[in-house]
């Protein structure tokens, strides 16, 4: 099904944007040197394509023969290499090993055979002359860990490679080959290929690139079929496939998103809008975040108004997320639903992550704000392994939220004795999602009888009432917050004793005021009393404790309110 639906989107690139994919037997390759020839051979100039600085800094990108697979041995791409092929400069090689590399280099281009092309009459002669660039160049590419060579006759604008006598050339190399089989992907026949082209871009993976499908181990084969023929492939659709995640994976990609570990790439079965906005959901750029904003409600509208409902809705819609594993890549996870029923799922999301909040906080909340409030000290690094790609796979197919989320927030809360609103809209929504229904409201509940919630808003009362009759100090019953909240019957008598001194001190200064407080605290002690008797719990559930934050954080915005609201 993965392998189908890639081959499926380079169908749809090739047929209606060919310029924004690589044609078959080609590929994209950012190069940052091209030796322009003139047509005797000899070098006159060496163009350096590197623009920006930095991290920014890029080669510019060309098409190119699609580049083989790299062993030990020596072998060759055509038209482009390293300098120890292209030009015979020694970096890592001897000098035994460089000439056999150079001859491979020279062996490969004789195989395009006699073309009447300019471009290729001046590298053969280049070719036949030795190396002559002057030192200096040699030596800032020697110097270039990077550095890939390609060739261009000087007047002309493409490099040899894109030349149209040279890609005819090219494509008439592609032979049908001998080996024919029914393809696994396609279902037609093709040849079959042993070993697939490897996919770059995956964070964390290997330089080289890694494979989704191999057989490079005994105890992966079968029935005597070695590598590629186990699971056999034809050519046309590996490089269908491979190509099209290369692209969606590619640096200038808009259809990739790193979520933690796992490097996700989304795409449609035709072009569409969704396809576009889908990152705005939950990336949502800092320097900018209306546009996300604007994203979302769009979104809603589209769902309240029905406009959901159109042809384009029913295009199926593919999120797929890869994480490294050595030479291989995994699959992390694949989403296949239509536009319409990613869109509901989305939208269900943010419905459950909604919760009262404060006038200057923005109105949906983006992914990584959310995760970040897991981890110590708020850092990305500190993010639970796997927990941002399940929790993306949560949201889009509607599930439940990781169980770990809850644990890491409640984790946090304790510690750093702090429930703003994204952790308070986080633990609203996973227990909203794992019991399946509206437990929890967007604003206080005053009929909410979840012990949790009650003793969560009762601490909430006290801390304000403190804050009343004390003013501003150092020590608040805060620092009671992880026991309150955990084990109430060790914490909440000793609270009731404080209670009351911060009352008697409140009348002396506003009387009305602490009667209002201490009706308060009588209506909420009701909904856990038992025949008049208070009965604090001995210890609270993890979902309860849950419960208890979003009480308290509940409480305290009502407090904050004003009569108009």
């Amino acid at each position: 099904m993965i392998l189908q639906a890639l081959a499926q989107y380079y169908k749809r690139k090739s047929e209606n944007d060919i310029d924004s994919i690589a044609r078959e037997g080609f590929e994209y390759k950012e190069i940052p040197y091209v030796v322009v020839l003139d047509r005797n051979g000899d070098v006159f100039q060496i163009e350096v394509t590197y623009q920006g600085e930095g991290k920014a800094k890029r080669a510019k990108s060309f098409l190119v023969p699609k580049g083989i697979k790299k062993s030990s041995g020596i072998a060759s791409n055509l038209l482009w290499e390293n300098p120890e092929y292209a030009l015979g400069v020694k970096i890592k090689s001897d000098e035994q090993r460089i000439v056999e590399m150079r001859k491979a280099f020279i062996d490969k281009l004789m195989t395009l055979g006699e073309i009447d092309d300019e471009g290729l009459k001046a590298l053969n002669l280049f070719l036949s002359k030795g190396n002559n660039i002057n030192s200096d160049d040699l030596k800032t590419i020697a110097e270039d860990k990077k550095a890939i060579i390609t060739f261009k006759l000087q007047g002309e604008n493409n490099i040899i490679a894109e030349s149209d006598t040279v890609k005819k050339a090219i494509e008439s190399l592609q032979s049908d080959g001998d080996n024919k089989a029914r393809c696994l992907i396609t279902g037609e026949e093709d040849n079959i290929k042993d070993l697939h082209d490897a996919i770059k871009g995956v964070w964390g993976a290997q330089a080289s690139g890694g494979n989704i499908v191999s057989f490079n181990l005994p105890a992966f084969r079968s029935y005597g079929k070695e590598q590629g023929y186990n699971a056999p492939c034809g050519e046309k659709a590996i490089f269908a496939y491979t190509t099209a995640l290369n692209s969606l994976l590619g640096k200038d990609s808009t259809q990739r998103m790193q979520v933690g570990d796992a490097s996700m790439v989304f795409w449609s079965a035709k072009q569409n809008d969704f396809e576009k906005m889908f990152p705005l959901f939950f990336m949502m750029p800092k320097d900018n975040l209306d546009v996300g904003t604007n994203a979302v409600k769009a979104l809603f509208e589209s769902i309240n108004n029905g406009s959901i409902n159109n042809d384009d809705s029913k295009q199926e819609f593919y999120v797929l997320g890869l994480s490294p594993n050595a030479a291989r890549i995994s699959v992390r996870f694949f989403i296949k639903d239509t536009i319409k029923g990613m869109s509901e799922n989305i939208v269900q999301h943010f419905k459950d992550l909604e919760i009262v909040k404060p006038s200057f906080e923005n109105e949906f909340l983006p992914l990584f704000k959310l995760l970040v409030l897991t981890a110590v000290q708020s850092k990305a690094e500190n993010i639970a392994p796997h927990l941002e790609g399940d929790f993306m796979m949560s949201i889009l197919k509607g599930l439940p939220y990781p169980a770990t989320l809850l644990q890491a927030v409640i984790n946090r809360i304790k510690a750093e004795q702090n429930i703003n609103y994204a952790r308070a809209a986080l633990i609203k929504a996973y227990i909203n999602r794992f019991r399946g229904k509206e437990e929890i409201k967007v604003a206080l509940d005053k009929e909410n009888t979840n012990r949790g919630y009650v003793l969560g808003r009762l601490f909430a009362t006290f801390e304000k009432l403190q804050e009343e009759a004390q003013g501003e100090t150092n020590s608040t019953i805060m620092r009671f917050y992880g026991s309150a909240s955990s084990t109430p019957i060790a914490v909440f008598a000793n609270l009731m004793r404080l209670h009351q001194h911060h009352l008697d001190k409140l009348s002396k200064e506003n009387r009305g005021l602490a009667i209002n407080r201490e009706k308060l605290i009588g209506e909420i002690m009701n909904k856990i009393s038992i025949n008049g008797d208070i009965a604090y719990p001995a210890n609270l559930s993890l979902i309860d404790q849950g419960n208890f934050s979003v009480g308290y954080y509940h409480q305290r915005q009502d407090f904050f309110k004003t009569k108009g609201e």
